[in-house]
């Protein structure tokens, strides 16, 4: 054990397939876990999401980085059997299965145990494993919309939009392997494992916990933070400004060149702006419109006031910080090519070519794996 890879020596079976459960998975093999992925014939569907290349795509190269994969159809009898094979040895069970599937097809939580009392076991769903919803299938979206997320999202049309980013999948995932790796923490001194269930809907709402409150206490729609704090049109792309104090608003004044905005009575304090949001926001659209963004931020870059340009990904991927503060790996993966591939915070680097910074093709290790469970 060491703190680079802390769960060395520990043997994870992933059954699951998508994003949230997989990608709990792959922060498993990251701190050193022997992750083998059971998928169908056919494939984790994570891999048919998107744009493909080769045996992957996006989705499926991020959720299984440094795992083994075979494949396997549970609903044989020899693919039941291998993966009891495999399950008798874990130390992690990892299944997304609807509620209920998972027992359905002989790897239920009590079947799991019976094989490997120890194990620590997660189920990952949509809508939880209780209550009317439970068995309703969920993606991000859905998720985005039950939750609350979208009704806070509006843009300038009014209409509620999704992210863009699917965010419940990976708070799910972040939830989720936090959960394991607290329960593999106290396995140490327990004589059996345990059941972990999470859930997108859970997830998400935990993930969204100021913005709920804040609307329960204030009856709704909170109100908005400091004004004028917002994203705005300049000549060439978009802005946005965080006010955090009373102070930076004479600040921000003085640097677009508003002198009238600072004197106006109607914007003397927070409250007021508040009040009066809409015609301070559209009259600094109109100055921060008159000008393209890098005059902005060369204007901004000393005061106290928090802005940046809106990036898209490839201006993020191509900025100066994220190569000299090692933010990304870059790594030529086999039969994908160049590949960006964010360093998650607390992980070592990722190094080119090795286990942990490669996904597996499907059924690549299918002999290795069952060589070790069906030894000659």
């Amino acid at each position: 054990m060491s703190y680079e890879a802390p769960f060395a020596g520990l043997r994870v079976l992933d059954v699951s397939q998508g994003i949230a459960a997989p990608y709990a998975a792959m922060l498993l093999a990251q701190y050193g876990a022997d992750v083998v992925k059971v998928e169908p014939p056919g494939g984790d569907w994570s891999r048919m999401l998107g744009a493909r290349h080769g045996d992957h795509t996006a989705f499926s190269l991020s959720a299984n980085l440094g795992k083994r994969s075979i494949a396997l159809d549970l609903a044989s009898d020899e693919g039941r059997r291998v993966v009891r094979r495999l399950a008798a040895r874990a130390d992690v069970f990892v299944e997304s299965f609807r509620p209920g599937g998972a027992a359905r097809l002989g790897v239920g939580y009590e079947d799991v145990a019976a094989l490997s009392p120890r194990v620590v076991y997660l189920s990952v769903s949509g809508f939880g494993q209780t209550g009317p919803e439970r068995d309703r299938p969920a993606v991000d979206t859905v998720v985005q919309a039950f939750t609350g997320l979208m009704a806070v999202n509006k843009g300038a049309d009014g209409i509620p939009h999704r992210v863009g980013t699917i965010v419940m999948d990976m708070a799910t995932a972040l939830y989720a392997f936090q959960a394991v790796a607290v329960a593999l923490y106290a396995r140490r001194d327990e004589p059996r494992g345990r059941r972990i269930a999470a859930s997108l809907v859970e997830a998400g709402a935990a993930f969204q916990v100021v913005r709920m409150m804040s609307s329960w206490l204030e009856g709704g729609e909170p109100r908005p933070g400091l004004t004028p704090s917002g994203t705005f049109p300049t000549a060439d792309g978009w802005l946005t400004v965080s006010i955090l104090r009373d102070a930076d608003f004479a600040t921000l004044c003085e640097v677009v060149g508003a002198a009238d905005l600072k004197t106006d009575p109607r914007f003397a304090t927070n409250e007021l702006r508040t009040r009066h949001r809409d015609a301070l926001l559209a009259r600094l659209a109109e100055i921060f419109g008159a000008a393209p963004t890098t005059e902005w931020t060369k204007r901004l870059r000393d005061t106290r006031i928090m802005h940046d340009r809106v990036n898209d990904y490839l201006d993020f991927l191509r900025h100066p910080h994220v190569e000299a503060a090692g933010i990304v790996a870059w790594l030529e993966h086999p039969g994908v090519g160049r590949i960006p591939v964010p360093n998650a915070p607390g992980l070592p680097p990722l190094v080119d070519g090795t286990r942990r910074a490669t996904a597996p093709r499907l059924d690549e290790h299918r002999a290795e794996i069952l060589a070790e469970v069906d030894p000659p």
